[in-house]
């Protein structure tokens, strides 16, 4: 696990590297747009170590609502909000957490991935089948909201899903089309109170598992 050409940092900066080499004036707009997001301190607001984590009811991917009190009576949670399926890096970070669940498992916490997608279209009927952790739906992202996790998307971003990559989030939504979270992760004790924290607006860098399962272990 300690291969550094594995890790989910390398997996992400090879793909920013290839969007530089491939589109370069798009990557060097991404980068802009990002340097004005931290200038403005997005994400400043996200829940800190040691608050307590909002509650909240969600549907899942097969439409049944799920309360994150009925997952913490289990044990600690792993809250990681993600942009969307058709997002490379979230799929990147989503089979990374993939490939670790069973450690997290072993140390008797739940992993949930929470998107602003509509619970029909938050994944791929296949990728459903190879995760094995709760997929959550946060139309608006209210619950993004809560956490201080919600991003006003820029319009060079929103111009760019649209125009060059055909995408209609207001319909993936089902609503806000110009709303995503900022990529956040989140280690609740039972309790509900963050143990750990994960928080970049550069949605093109993401938690690593192994400091997941760090935090985890620290909680035993």
């Amino acid at each position: 696990m300690s291969d550094e050409s594995n890790t989910l940092k390398a997996q992400t900066e090879a793909k920013v590297a290839a969007g530089r080499k491939g589109n370069p004036d798009f990557m060097k707009g991404v980068d802009e747009t990002i340097a004005q997001a931290k200038a403005f301190q997005e994400g400043a607001n996200a829940l800190n170590l040691d608050q307590n984590a909002p509650r909240f009811e969600l549907p899942n991917q097969h439409g049944e609502q799920v309360l994150l009190d009925e997952l913490l009576a289990k044990g600690p949670v792993v809250i990681t909000f993600y942009r969307g399926s058709w997002c490379p890096y979230c799929n990147l970070q989503l089979k990374a957490l993939q490939s670790r669940l069973a450690e997290i498992h072993a140390l008797g916490a739940q992993l949930v991935a929470i998107s602003p997608q509509a619970p029909d279209g938050s994944m791929s009927e296949n990728d459903i089948r190879n995760m094995d952790f709760v997929v959550l739906s946060d139309q608006n992202a209210d619950v993004a909201a809560s956490y201080g996790v919600a991003w006003q998307v820029p319009a060079f971003l929103l111009d760019h899903m649209r125009e060059d990559r055909g995408l209609d989030l207001e319909s993936l939504n089902n609503g806000n089309g110009s709303i995503l979270p900022i990529p956040a992760t989140f280690v609740l004790d039972s309790e509900g109170k963050v143990t750990w924290r994960y928080v970049d607006v550069d949605y093109r860098t993401r938690s690593e598992p192994q400091d997941i399962i760090n935090a985890l272990k620290a909680l035993q």
